[in-house]
């Protein structure tokens, strides 16, 4: 298997989302990343959040946009509410009974409720333009919610994430409380409330950092950290940028489900157990048990690590999705193209090359007519006329999604 290059190759350089969030990019992955909490002022870092989000887009996602749970959550004294609070049916021609209802929302706003915006990479260009340019920048999976807290409330009691977070202050100021874990890198199915009175327990305890947000600050926090926050003053909106790291049980997953795969040719490993066996007996099971521990060994001291990357590189593509693209624009695109018009592959769509085939996050294509600088040039990024692809090709890759028109000649 050769895997020629990764499709968000060029858009990688610099790590563009990434240096908004941290003040110096090398050294964040140098000694920060995945290890320890740390806070960016916003001076520090360049520009501001305007152009991602604000409350005038908080009011509109929740009132004109007829989203429906689970794109909203609402959370009081540490509690999830009920849907039923913030729902109802969206009247005639809207057959669907739990649209958000901003009536039954200013009242619990009103009463001390947050809201979280959830899923912010779907709903909001600017977050989605954003959020997949972070993805590509850190290698990891990204998922953005939004959270919304009146004045002097608290919408979460002190807890934990199983990912990394990048909080950023985009409205009103809010006080941050930060502790060490009591739980190192948890994985997904090791949520806090496993461990309440650890946590709890750690909350009393002095804090690592204790500071209040202002408008375009930003703050990371490696999974597992304790954190707790309070509005203060008024309104606070952040957005926090969940990262979902691939990590080293991703790789023992995928090596271990080779390596049982390989075992099944083994017929040894096959046979049945002795007749009359007492699976509750040591010495019955010993024997056998040892054979088979020496078989796996050799079957995963076997695997190739290029089937751990295939399996690896199938779940990254199914965890993002691609740029947007609107399928009436590239119908049109496609019966107007000329052989002059020059091309490039979809943002994000994760490309790589194996046994001639295109393999991508919309599907799989047959590369073979492409001559190598093409396919190339097309992994890293570049642009190339319609006529380099073929005329025919293109046409098609673009009514698959594959393929944009970078600009018309």
């Amino acid at each position: 298997m050769v895997v020629i290059d990764h499709g968000t190759a060029g858009l990688r350089a610099g790590r563009p989302a990434l240096g908004r969030l941290v003040a110096d990019v090398e050294d964040f992955a140098a000694r920060t990343w995945g290890s320890h909490p740390a806070l960016h002022r916003a001076d520090e870092l360049p520009g501001d959040v305007d152009d991602l989000f604000s409350e005038e887009a908080v009011d509109e996602l929740v009132s004109r946009r007829g989203l429906r749970t689970p794109f909203l959550r609402v959370a009081r004294d540490g509690e999830t509410l009920a849907a039923r609070a913030f729902t109802s049916g969206g009247g005639t021609g809207a057959g669907i009974a739990d649209q958000l209802d901003d009536s039954k929302l200013s009242a619990l706003f009103a009463e001390g409720s947050t809201l979280v915006l959830q899923a912010l990479h779907r709903t909001y260009a600017p977050v989605t333009t954003f959020t997949q340019q972070l993805a590509a920048d850190l290698g990891h999976p990204v998922q953005v919610n939004a959270y919304v807290t009146p004045p002097q409330s608290r919408g979460f009691d002190d807890h934990y994430d199983v990912h990394d977070v990048f909080v950023l202050q985009v409205a009103g100021r809010k006080r941050w409380r930060i502790h060490a874990p009591v739980h190192e890198a948890p994985l997904r199915d090791q949520p806090w409330t496993d461990r309440r009175d650890e946590v709890a327990a750690a909350a009393r305890t002095e804090p690592l950092i204790d500071e209040v947000l202002e408008p375009g600050d930003c703050l990371y926090l490696p999974r597992g950290t304790l954190h707790a926050a309070t509005a203060l003053g008024d309104v606070s909106t952040h957005l926090t940028f969940g990262v979902h790291p691939w990590h080293g049980h991703h790789v023992a997953t995928e090596l271990g489900s080779a390596a049982l795969a390989a075992l099944v040719e083994d017929p040894e490993v096959r046979a049945s157990l002795p007749l009359g066996v007492d699976l509750s007996r040591t010495d019955d099971v010993r024997e056998r048990a040892e054979l088979v521990r020496a078989a796996l060994l050799r079957a995963v001291e076997s695997v190739p690590v290029d089937t751990i990357v295939a399996a690896l590189t199938t779940q990254d593509r199914a965890s993002s999705r691609p740029a947007p693209v609107g399928p009436l624009a590239q119908l049109r695109a496609a019966r107007n193209l000329t052989s002059t018009d020059v091309l490039r592959l979809r943002d994000h769509v994760g490309a790589s090359v194996r046994d001639d085939r295109l393999h991508t996050r919309v599907g799989t294509f047959d590369a073979t007519s492409l001559d190598t600088a093409t396919l190339s040039g097309l992994l890293a990024g570049d642009e190339v006329e319609a006529d380099r692809v073929g005329l025919d090709l293109a046409k098609d890759w673009l009514g698959r999604g594959l393929l944009v028109v970078a600009r018309p000649r």
